[in-house]
Formats: structure tokens, C-alpha cells, sequence
């Protein structure tokens, strides 16, 4: 049995796309869902208990009742993953949204919580780079937005501003926050380095701090490579040796332009990349 997509819906699995939500669903409507993603690439699936944790943590944080628990997550995952080839390069989703909402619409109803499980076929994106440019656009605060959780509603920002670099030739945008300090890429977290010391922006309730994030954090450090949390300005950026990203979807990938200067993949950027491959494959 095999397919392009699996997902886990009331019970049962069903092949493709499927339709999950209706007119009246308020997860559709008025953007109640919470998601996280996981990877399973060359046979292996890294830090994915971390990421099934995660949603549940993030449906808590936007007022949803998280109903799955961790080892039924878990177990749903296992038993979708042999519905592919075992070195098949899958995205792996769970998802959480309101059904219904008090009157008047806005505010949901925790009790009216639903959830499905999809499993895609995405292939690992090759780690040639891409090029960056300053976003017009800013990443929200605590108290504008759910930024503790990974909410669909804080996405629509990210994809205006990939939009607007696009319109000006760049493959992606660099964000700041309320502050005009760096926070992160449009759909990564950012690095730097410079004089063999790797810097990233400090988390400040601002982006989404992710999981393959600190796992790169504690990979290089546990290296010997010196890593700082601080915080970053355009210009620091602009003064770096090397700059890369890490995210789930791609990993670890180098930057090789920033609003016009050219850079070439570093040594720390490889490093990063090598530890991450060395730990995702262990045992």
C-alpha cells in the first residue's frame, strides 16, 4: 500500500488530501490550530518525541484541549510510516483545531477540539543555499499574537514576507522583532559567525525557538564549538563570516547571499551540518 499522503483522521487512515474541515469549522474560519512538524529522512525520524510533545504544548498555550496523548502520537506515527518506503523523505504532521465557537463566533470552544495525523511525501531540500534580504515586515509580540505556540495564525506574516523578498529576487526573508532586533528567517532560525564563535538570536518571546534549533546549539557546543545567544542587529549580520539557517523542513542549510553581498558556505555551517547528520543517524 503506498501513496503520495496518509492521513489519520476519525479512526481510520485515508489516502490523499483529505477534507477535514468544513465552512463552520473554526479552525478554518478563524484560525484555531496549533501543528508541529517532524521529519523522517534516510531511515530515521530525529527528535520526532519532541516535536509530537510539542503540539501538544502548543494546543494548551492557544486554549485547545490537547486529547492525544504522547504514545498514541507516537504509535499513529510508526504505524503510518510503514505505509512508505523506509528511506522515504516524509513530512510528519499533527494538527489541532477548534470545531465549533461560542456565540458570536470569535472565541472557540475548547470542548469542540479535533485533530488528524498526515504524513507526506517531501523531499529533503539539497543544502546548496539561499540568498536574504532585510523584511519590511516584523515578527509579533506575546501580547499581539500566540507566539508560544506553533499556531497557523502566525504563518500568513512569514509567507507575505518570503512574498515581498521574491518580488525583490531574494530566496528568503530575514525578520526583525517589535525592537528592530533580528529574530529569525522568514521559516528558519538564524546563525552566524564570525572569528569561529557562532551566534544566534536570543529567544525573547518573539519566534518560535525550535527544536532542531537547540539541537544544533548543544551539538556544536558539545563539539567545542563556542555558541552565543545574544542579541542580534543588521549590522552584526552584515559583518559575519558565514550565516546559515536550521528548521526542521531543510535542516541546516548555508546562506549565500545577503542584499547583494555574496558568501560562500563556511566551515561552521559544514560543521553544524555534519553533527546534525552524525546525531539524526546514531543508534
Amino acid at each position: 500500500m503506498s501513496d503520495t499522503t496518509w492521513t489519520f483522521f476519525e479512526g481510520a487512515w485515508h489516502p490523499g488530501n483529505v477534507r477535514i474541515m468544513g465552512p463552520r469549522t473554526h479552525g478554518a474560519w478563524l484560525a484555531s490550530t496549533v501543528f508541529d512538524g517532524a521529519r523522517a529522512f534516510e531511515g530515521v525520524t530525529p527528535d520526532l518525541d519532541r516535536h509530537l510533545a510539542r503540539v501538544n504544548r502548543s494546543a494548551t498555550a492557544l486554549g485547545l484541549e490537547p486529547v492525544v496523548g504522547h504514545e498514541t502520537w507516537l504509535g499513529l506515527v510508526r504505524d503510518g510510516l510503514r505505509r512508505f518506503a523506509p528511506d522515504a523523505a516524509l513530512y510528519i504532521r499533527p494538527m489541532y483545531w477548534a470545531e465549533g465557537g461560542f456565540a458570536g463566533g470569535v472565541r472557540f470552544d475548547p470542548a469542540s477540539t479535533n485533530w488528524c495525523l498526515c504524513l507526506y511525501e517531501a523531499p529533503m531540500p539539497a543544502p546548496t543555499g539561499f540568498t536574504a534580504t532585510l523584511s519590511p515586515y516584523r515578527r509579533p509580540t506575546a501580547d499581539t499574537a500566540p507566539v508560544e505556540a506553533k499556531a497557523g495564525c502566525l504563518y500568513p506574516n512569514g509567507a507575505r514576507a518570503l512574498a515581498e523578498a521574491a518580488g525583490r529576487g531574494f530566496g528568503n526573508a530575514l525578520m526583525r522583532d517589535a525592537l528592530g532586533n533580528l529574530a529569525e528567517f522568514a521559516n528558519a532560525n538564524l546563525f552566524m559567525a564570525r572569528d569561529g564563535v557562532v551566534s544566534t538570536p536570543v529567544p525573547n518571546g518573539s519566534f518560535l525557538a525550535g527544536i532542531t534549533r537547540g539541537r544544533v546549539i548543544a551539538l556544536l557546543r558539545e563539539a567545542g564549538v563556542p555558541v552565543v545567544e545574544a542579541t542580534l542587529t543588521y549590522d552584526d549580520l552584515a559583518a559575519a563570516d558565514e550565516i546559515f539557517s536550521c528548521g526542521n523542513f531543510s535542516k541546516v542549510v548555508p546562506v549565500t547571499g545577503l542584499d547583494g553581498r555574496t558568501l560562500a558556505p563556511g566551515p561552521l555551517f559544514r560543521r553544524a551540518r555534519e553533527l546534525y547528520w552524525a546525531f539524526a543517524h546514531q543508534g
